[in-house]
Formats: structure tokens, C-alpha cells, sequence
């Protein structure tokens, strides 16, 4: 499958619980920080989530 990487551009400072656990579970715990995961149903879901605080970086 494909890997996407993706970046933390927003900070996670008053953002709903659920939001946090979403980003603890893509593993971003840091401003700037990029990730590279499988582009599978799950994951894809989980940025959609959170879009307004990652982006995907090619």
C-alpha cells in the first residue's frame, strides 16, 4: 500500500479530548512533527478527523 506522511501545523492547545486521543494514536505529540503511516481506511479516517490541524506532505 501507500504511505502518506503527515505533518502537525496547528497546536493541539484547546482542542476537544477526542481530538488529542486522535493525534496521540497517529503519533504526533509535537508541533512540526511529521509521521509516515499506511494509507488504510483507519488512518485515512483519523486525519479527516483532525484536518484542520495536520496536513499531508507529499
Amino acid at each position: 500500500m501507500a504511505t502518506i506522511k503527515i505533518k502537525q501545523t496547528k497546536s493541539r492547545i484547546k482542542c476537544p479530548a477526542n481530538q488529542k486521543r486522535t493525534l496521540d494514536g497517529l503519533g504526533l505529540r509535537k508541533m512540526n512533527q511529521v509521521v509516515e503511516h499506511e494509507a488504510n481506511a483507519q488512518i485515512l479516517g483519523m486525519v479527516e478527523k483532525v484536518k484542520h490541524l495536520v496536513t499531508i506532505v507529499e
